[in-house]
C-alpha cells in the first residue's frame, strides 16, 4: 500500500503537467483562450486596474502566512528533548490581531470592488443601446434606435460607449467579452445591463460563461468595433431589405427549398418585395434573422466556419445535420439532399 501511494504521488504531478501542456494545443491559431489581461477598453481596463492591487495584496498575505507555517514546521518541530511549548489558546491580543488585520484588508479591498461593480453596469444615459438576447445556443443583437436585428456578431462604433440591455429567451446565460468588460447574467424575464467600449477598431471574442445545456461550449459571440464611418455604412446596409432573387436562378430555387422545408417557421426574412417577406411571430421560436445572413462571416453561435474551413464547407456540414454539429440544436436534421443544400447555400449567399 505504501509503495502504491509513493507511485501515485510521483505520477499525478507528471500526468497533470502533461494534460496542461497538451491542452495548449487546443487553442493554437484560434481566438482562445479568452483573457482579461489584455483590456481593449476603459471598462475592461477598470477591472484590470482593480485586479492587480488585489492580486499583490493576496501574494503578500500568502507569503506571510506560508512563511509562518514553514517557520512553525521547521523551528518548532517535535524533538525528543523538547519540553511542552507554551500554549497560545485564549491569548486575546493575538486573536484580536489575526481577526482585525484580515478584516481591515477585506474592507480596503471592498471599497474599490463594490464601486467598480456598480460603475461597470450603470450605463451612460446618452449611450447607444443594443439589446442582447440569449438563446440556446446563440446570441441575438437588436439595435432598437436603428431598427437592425442580427446574430452572433455585435457591431459597435469604436471609441463610443454602448449599453448592452440583456435578457434571455430560455435559460440562464452569461455574456462575457473579457477584452471589453466582465461577465453579466442574462436572466429570463429580467433585464440586466453592461457597459461596453472598444478603444480601437477590431474583433473581440466572447463566450457564454454560464452552463446552459448540451452545447454551452459552442455558444460564442464576437464584438466587431468599427470606426464611425464604417459603422454608419454597416447600419445603412442592414436597414435595407433583402433583394428578391430573380426567377430561374439557383438563389430563387433555394428560396423555394427554404419555404418548402418549413424554415420560415423560425427564421425572419425581409425582402424588398413585402409580399414575399417572412416575419416570425414574437411568441414563436425565433431562430436568427436571415435577412442579411450573407454579410456575416460566422454563424451557428459563431462557431462556424472552423479554422481552415471555407464558408461553403461549413454551411454544407451545418445544413446536412445541425444536431451533429451542435448537440441539442433546435434546428432539426431535415434530411436535405446535396442538391437542396447547394440551392440553399446559393440563396443564403445571394444578398451580401
Amino acid at each position: 500500500m505504501a509503495r502504491f501511494k509513493r507511485t501515485l504521488t510521483r505520477t499525478l504531478p507528471l500526468v497533470g503537467t502533461a494534460v496542461l501542456l497538451s491542452s495548449c494545443g487546443l487553442f493554437e491559431e484560434t481566438e482562445q483562450p479568452l483573457t482579461t489581461f489584455d483590456p481593449a477598453g476603459p471598462f475592461a481596463e477598470q477591472i484590470d486596474n482593480l485586479f492587480w492591487p488585489v492580486f499583490w495584496i493576496a501574494v503578500g498575505v500568502f507569503v506571510l502566512v506560508e512563511g509562518a507555517i514553514l517557520a512553525a514546521i521547521f523551528l518548532f518541530r517535535d524533538r525528543d528533548d523538547r519540553k511542552e511549548p507554551k500554549q497560545l489558546h485564549g491569548n486575546a491580543r493575538l486573536e484580536v490581531i489575526w481577526t482585525v488585520i484580515p478584516a481591515l484588508i477585506l474592507a480596503v479591498i471592498a471599497v474599490p470592488t463594490v464601486s467598480a461593480v456598480f460603475d461597470l453596469t450603470e450605463c451612460d444615459p446618452g449611450a447607444m443601446e443594443i439589446e442582447v438576447i440569449g438563446h440556446q445556443w446563440w446570441f441575438e443583437f437588436n439595435y432598437p434606435e436603428q431598427g437592425v436585428q442580427t446574430a452572433n456578431v455585435m457591431v459597435i462604433p469604436a471609441g463610443e460607449e454602448v449599453c448592452a440591455v440583456m435578457t434571455s429567451d430560455d435559460v440562464l446565460h452569461n455574456f462575457w467579452v473579457p477584452a471589453l468588460n466582465g461577465k453579466r447574467y442574462l436572466v429570463p424575464g429580467q433585464e440586466t445591463f453592461l457597459r461596453l467600449q472598444a478603444d480601437e477598431p477590431g474583433e473581440y471574442w466572447g463566450h457564454c460563461a454560464e452552463f446552459c445545456g448540451l452545447s454551452h461550449s459552442l455558444m460564442r459571440a464576437r464584438v466587431q468595433a468599427m470606426d464611425a464611418a464604417a459603422f454608419d455604412a454597416w447600419v445603412a446596409d442592414q436597414q435595407q431589405p433583402r433583394s428578391f432573387p430573380a426567377e430561374g436562378t439557383p438563389a430563387f430555387e433555394g428560396w423555394g427549398v427554404f419555404q418548402a422545408k418549413g424554415c420560415t417557421q423560425c427564421h425572419t426574412v425581409l425582402y424588398d418585395d413585402e409580399e414575399a417577406s417572412v416575419i416570425v411571430p414574437d411568441d414563436a421560436f425565433n431562430g436568427p434573422d436571415l435577412t442579411h445572413f450573407a454579410s456575416r462571416d460566422v454563424f451557428a453561435g459563431a462557431i462556424l466556419p472552423e479554422e481552415g474551413e471555407t464558408r461553403e464547407q461549413a454551411l454544407k456540414r451545418w445544413l446536412a445535420d445541425p444536431p451533429n454539429v451542435k448537440p441539442g440544436s433546435f434546428m432539426p436534421n431535415l434530411a436535405l439532399t446535396e442538391q437542396e443544400i447547394d440551392l440553399l447555400i446559393a440563396w443564403l449567399g445571394s444578398d451580401e
